[in-house]
């Protein structure tokens, strides 16, 4: 398993009503072994998580599926990360 850093930064029509949404996926993430850590910014301008995956594939799909991704409320960049 690899570790992916997952950037979302909100775009200028951000709803708030998609931060329940987005929590929720990020606890199923967690009850499923895929996320490490998760939090917002302390500006306000969005959060980071970080996945394990098998490959770069799978955790663009798991970010693409997140709710912030899919209602276009943020922006999703992914980026393979050897942290240690």
């Amino acid at each position: 398993m690899n570790r992916y850093l997952v950037l979302t930064l909100r775009n200028p029509g951000f709803d708030p009503a998609v931060i329940e949404p987005h929590y929720a996926f990020l606890d199923g993430l967690r009850a499923q072994g895929q996320l490490e850590l998760a939090g917002p910014f302390t500006d306000k301008s969005g959060g980071a998580y970080l996945l394990r995956a098998e490959s770069m594939d799978a955790a663009l799909a798991i970010a693409h599926a997140d709710p912030v991704h899919v209602t276009g409320s943020s922006e999703v960049t992914v980026r393979e990360w050897s942290a240690k």
